[in-house]
């Protein structure tokens, strides 16, 4: 709820809104996250308390709640805090998309020099990156979440931030077990090279088909091509007929003939590690991007976040872990009272792409891009309510538009996909890079 300055006010309940709406005495400010604007009160009016803005920072999502703390009083007579969850979202990345498209780029110009065609040369690797530079697919999970924090902040009077701020040990994890002060400076490869760990390993064999006396490759479990890592536990040996029959497939489709052969292999893989060292490269530049939003911000650990989520019961979800961040005193009869009913969850889906053409398999131009992101005043990717009066889909919808030059859109909702002309939609936000939905918490 904003004032009629457009400050930001406490949460009201759903019925609340519909009240002041139907009076008149508010009208809609944003659509998602749903916000009014009252029309007859300032903030000096109001009673505005504050809220705290709670963050589980993950991999592949965040969870944010908005949360409101009070003093009261219990049946013995102690002084006990409440937390109540008013506004819960599940922030959902694209790290992966954005570096599946970064490697793909990077295929395309690998193809194009190695063709010998008319492109420059490969520049030497000798360049300085700036203080502070993550790769693409990581800023992107700094940024989004700075983002949804900074509108959560625009939309609701935060007072102070708690950040969930863990730290994995990678290590320890890629062994399965704690390892004492010596045990980290010896790893797997101590005292040896990759080629002759591996053929001590299989027992100088192929491990798809038992072949000796022949040629060995170092062939890995899961392809590079499919996010694979070059780690010891992803590399295998084969010879040269299983390694070419493998190419970029997965192993369980190889072996899927074979169980126990596959089961065998797959023993001796590990863990990727991927989202533990996305979240150690990140977790600093978050704490530093969301202090710019001039609020406190505290960090909390991952321990004190499940024990929080164990004393109250709950489950583990992304924005519930989210609300029981924070110093919680259990012993004393600290709780949280209240759990927000639906989860707003937002996706990020980015906002095009810049690119002028459409590229074939090999990188080439197959087809040039219309120049064009606007037609009949609506471009994808924005928040329409259509009006269709008659047909199989009769009715009222709202969901994201993706626009055609010829006039009739295609609606993306919950219930399906539906075609619907410009003249029977009606804008009700314009597109800002993330699709939304609801879901139960």
């Amino acid at each position: 709820m904003l004032s009629k300055e457009g400050d930001p006010l406490m949460p009201c309940h759903p019925a609340r809104a519909r009240e002041l709406l139907g009076k008149g005495r508010a009208v809609v400010a944003r659509q998602v996250p749903f916000t009014i604007r009252l029309k007859d009160r300032t903030r000096a009016e109001s009673e505005v308390d504050g809220v705290q803005l709670h963050i589980d920072p993950g991999s592949k999502g965040t969870g944010l709640a908005l949360t409101d703390e009070k003093k009261e009083v219990d049946e013995q007579g102690a002084v006990v805090t409440v937390r109540r969850g008013l506004v819960a979202v599940e922030l959902q990345h694209r790290g992966d998309q954005i570096h599946r498209s970064m490697q793909q780029r990077a295929g395309y110009r690998h193809r194009r020099r190695s063709a010998n065609c008319r492109y420059r040369k490969p520049r030497s690797n000798n360049r300085t990156r700036p203080t502070g530079w993550l790769p693409p697919s990581l800023r992107h999970r700094v940024d989004t979440t700075y983002s949804q924090a900074a509108r959560l902040c625009r939309y609701a009077p935060v007072t102070d931030i708690h950040v969930e701020r863990v730290a994995f040990d990678t290590h320890a994890m890629s062994e399965g077990r704690a390892l004492t002060s010596c045990e980290y400076q010896q790893g797997a490869l101590a005292g040896t090279e990759a080629r002759a760990y591996l053929r001590a390993k299989w027992n100088n064999a192929c491990a798809y088909c038992d072949a000796t006396g022949v040629p060995l490759n170092i062939d890995h479990l899961r392809p590079r091509s499919r996010g694979g890592s070059n780690r010891i536990s992803n590399l295998v040996l084969a010879c040269a007929p299983c390694n070419q029959a493998k190419s970029n497939t997965a192993v369980e489709i190889l072996l899927a003939d074979r169980p126990d052969r596959l089961a065998k292999i797959l023993r001796q893989a590990r863990t990727p590690l991927h989202d533990a060292t996305a979240m150690n490269a990140t977790r600093w530049q978050l704490m530093e991007v969301l202090g710019a939003l001039g609020r406190p911000v505290n960090p909390w650990s991952g321990a004190r976040t499940k024990w929080n989520r164990n004393a109250m019961g709950l489950d583990k979800t992304h924005t519930l872990d989210a609300l029981c961040v924070g110093r919680m005193d259990h012993e004393r009869g600290d709780a949280i009272v209240r759990l927000p009913e639906r989860v707003l969850v937002v996706k990020a889906t980015g906002r095009g792409s810049y690119a002028r053409t459409t590229p074939d398999r090999f990188g080439f131009p197959r087809l040039r891009r219309a120049r064009v992101k606007r037609h009949f005043g609506y471009a994808t990717g924005d928040l329409v309510r259509a009006v269709v009066p008659a047909g199989k889909w009769a009715g009222v919808w709202t969901g994201r538009v993706s626009v055609r030059a010829t006039g009739r859109h295609s609606l993306t909702m919950s219930e399906g996909r539906i075609d619907v002309a410009h003249r029977n939609l009606q804008l009700l936000q314009r597109g800002d890079g993330y699709g939304y939905a609801f879901r139960s918490e």
